[in-house]
């Protein structure tokens, strides 16, 4: 990096000065933009200019901008990074920022804003990691409202030239339009703040955090104005830049401010959108990332404040109508049979509507006349009435709204019902609305959700029973409207009891389910059930376990939320025959993986045929099988054996194989090279085996030999691969685990012969 350092030193000949800051409140702002301007003056450079535009709040006497702004350059792609120069940048302007221009809008007198620019270029060794350009100044306005501390924190503006951008030679985008200085709450919010790039390079956009830079030293309090935290840092400081912090959660970079719909940038084309519900000043940051073949080449940045204020807009008329018609926006209102209608005033915005005028011909020579926001006017008759509401009626920002008001006659449901409350039956609606228009033209009928009818006097049979809302509505020939909901209490006893249960033949114990299809029935009814057994029952369908074999009788009574009753007894329903009794022995009672063969004795009785499942690996219907299992482990073996009448039972026990393991040792070897017993090994059985560890040592109790692997045998050198051992005795030591996890050792003498 000592070559970078230099590079810059020497290129940069721009004034250096030395600025005392005494005021710190101004920042609203800022972006820097770049433009390769090809080959540097040098072999292996790059010539760029940059641009940075700093924009303040010129109300209230915050400080001015920067006649020379300190540049901070810093190289590098990852702490600690470089500084490889600074340079100061004389100020060009400052230039006001104009409000926009709308419509019936007083422009607040408290909103000001200036811009200034600072132009520089650089020749920049073309190398590995990127070069910061950066710019901090404290400090932002007090009066900010989504950030902490806005009057103790400043602003960081910076750009990177990356190794991508220095390669290519590339150029920033540029953004076309800045913000406008004032948007009105609660008013859609529709600003392009996409960008230009030269090279024609693909731009996504999206809301980002501003990032912070400076402080409060050498303004309020002690320490260096042109440190990292003061007023005034000189150089801009090195990268990572801290993230303002938003005031969560109301508020965050993603959502600067509150709105409905929320303020959202599209990320393709940089459009913002969305309606502002609070007013205050909120600093928001928009990112453009510039992609080339999908390689980010630069993020250009800018944090800027939106001042969202209560607009005197444009006056609009208008009020709460069940129609709007034509290009004139006439509000049209229908009354069926009410005569005094209440005007909703939706007018807006009401803080610039001085005088509301409501007028309506009451079509009998009077004029009704009504000033205040609502009006609630009582018509004479039936018929059609035309108004006009007036808002600051006579001035520069008027409007009015056309009204129409038809009263018709009024119309009415009602209704009444017949039935017989315990007997199943149909029942009859007698249709009593009225109207006073020319005739009732549909009547609609809706039975609790259970069925539809659009006759006039209809006859209805629920599907089942319970407690029935029942709707009526009833339109007239005006299009006239009227509901009325009654409730029907339709619980009859069933005509039939009818049970259905699962089996009617069983084994005992026999599991039974009762199904009762009787109809109407619901868990509102009493249910007393006898099983036969001496047990009873209370459920709509119930579940009963006969326990011993027999022939038994199953009665029913219901009884309706009504207290109508009804009952039934069925003879001989349910028969439940007597079953074996599944038992079974093994010999020998210790099996391991080396005896795993079992005789199964049957001790079942009443049976007349055998299954047995053998872990589900074999099967046999023998009554005494002989059985080999192939593997070890806990062995689950099934018993089925069933009776003449196709009774059956079953039982389960689990048998273990005990998996073990089998290790030989040698005690000697001769490593002679005649091809006879060359190697030290031992050999076994060995499934299930791990943790093995076989070690050889020296009388001196150094180990010669060590391997984890059972196959490995030692060939009589140190390792397997140094010289000779002499002859003698050594000590072997095999350790490992068994296949559960028991501890296995073997300690013995090796003896080397020659």
């Amino acid at each position: 990096m000592r070559r970078v350092y230099q590079f810059f030193v020497c290129l940069i000949g721009l004034i250096f000065l030395t600025i005392n800051p005494v005021q710190a409140f101004h920042i609203i702002g800022g972006e820097i933009t770049y433009e390769c301007l090809g080959d540097g003056a040098n072999p292996g450079t790059r010539r760029f200019q940059f641009k940075m535009y700093v924009y303040r709040d010129c109300q209230g006497g915050g400080a001015e901008l920067d006649p020379s702004a300190s540049i901070g350059i810093w190289y590098g792609d990852q702490a600690p990074y470089q500084l490889a120069g600074q340079l100061f940048v004389n100020l060009v302007g400052p230039n006001s920022v104009d409000p926009p221009q709308i419509d019936c809008l007083i422009p607040p007198d408290d909103v000001c804003v200036e811009e200034g620019s600072y132009n520089w270029t650089v020749d920049i060794p073309i190398d590995e990691e990127s070069y910061h350009f950066t710019y901090q100044r404290c400090c932002r306005n007090s009066s900010i409202s989504n950030i902490v501390d806005p009057d103790r924190i400043g602003a960081t503006y910076t750009t990177s030239i990356t190794k991508a951008a220095q390669d290519s030679c590339n150029n920033s985008p540029v953004f076309n339009s800045f913000p406008p200085t004032v948007i009105c709450v609660n008013e859609p919010l529709m600003f392009d703040h996409s960008a230009s790039d030269i090279d024609g390079d693909s731009l996504v956009y999206e809301f980002c955090s501003p990032k912070l830079g400076g402080g409060l030293a050498g303004a309020q309090g002690g320490g260096g104005a042109n440190g990292c935290n003061g007023v005034q840092p000189i150089p801009g400081c090195q990268p990572p830049y801290d993230n303002v912090r938003f005031r969560q959660p109301i508020y965050s970079f993603q959502e600067p401010m509150a709105g409905d719909p929320v303020v959202v940038i599209d990320p393709e084309t940089g459009l913002i959108t969305g309606t502002p519900t609070t007013t205050g000043q909120f600093v928001v940051g928009v990112c453009v990332t510039e992609y080339r073949n999908g390689i980010v080449l630069s993020t250009l940045s800018r944090d800027f404040q939106f001042n969202v204020e209560d607009c005197e807009s444009t006056v609009v008329a208008q009020i709460q109508g069940q129609e709007v018609i034509g290009e004139d926006q006439k509000y049209v209102l229908t009354s069926c049979g009410e005569q005094t209608i209440e005007f909703i005033n939706e007018s807006f915005l009401e803080a610039q509507i001085n005088s509301y005028l409501w007028q309506f011909d009451l079509n009998n020579g009077d004029t009704t006349v009504v000033t205040s926001r609502d009006a609630t006017i009582t018509f004479p008759d039936t018929g059609t009435y035309k108004g006009i509401l007036y808002l600051n009626r006579n001035s520069i920002c008027e409007d009015s709204a056309d009204i129409s008001v038809t009263i018709l006659p009024e119309i009415n449901a009602d209704f009444t019902f017949e039935y017989d409350t315990c007997i199943v039956g149909p029942v009859s609606f007698t249709n009593m609305s009225t109207t006073g228009a020319d005739e009732i033209v549909t009547h609609e009928w809706d039975f609790g959700g259970q069925g539809l009818s659009f006759t006039v006097n209809p006859i209805f049979t629920f599907p089942n029973p319970g407690s029935k809302n029942v709707r009526l509505r009833v339109v007239d020939n005006n299009n006239c409207e009227d509901n009325v909901i009654k409730n029907v209490l339709w619980q009859p006893a069933p005509q039939t009891i009818i049970v259905q249960p699962n089996t009617f033949l069983g084994c005992e114990p026999a599991t039974i389910t009762f199904q009762n299809l009787s109809f109407p029935v619901d868990s509102t009814y009493t249910f007393n059930w006898s099983f036969g057994d001496g047990a009873t029952g209370d459920a709509l369908s119930p579940v009963h376990t006969y326990s011993n074999s027999g022939i038994y009788d199953v009665s029913l009574e219901i009884i309706s939320p009504a207290g109508c009753q009804v009952a039934e007894s069925f003879n001989n329903l349910i028969r439940v025959e007597q079953g074996p009794m599944a038992d079974f022995d093994f010999t020998p009672k210790e099996l391991n993986s080396f005896n795993n063969t079992a005789q199964f004795i049957n001790q079942s009785q009443g049976e007349l045929s055998w299954f047995w499942d053998f872990n589900r690996q074999g099967f046999s219907s023998d009554e005494n099988p002989l059985y080999t299992f192939p593997d070890t482990g806990l062995q689950e073996v099934r018993l089925i054996v069933t009776k003449e009448n196709g009774c059956q039972d079953t039982i389960a026990k689990f048998i273990d194989v005990v998996p073990q393991v089998i290790w030989h040792m040698p005690n000697a070897f001769t490593p002679n090279d005649d091809a006879i017993n060359e190697e030290f090994r031992g050999r076994g059985i060995i499934d299930g085996m791990s943790n093995f560890e076989f070690t050889i040592w020296n009388r001196w109790g150094e180990m010669i030999f060590q391997t984890n692997n059972p196959d490995d045998a030692w060939n009589g050198r140190k390792d397997n691969v140094g010289e000779n051992s002499p002859i003698g005795a050594y000590v072997y030591l095999v350790t490992f685990t068994g296949p559960r996890g028991e501890s296995y050792e073997f300690k013995g003498h090796a003896n080397l012969i020659r």
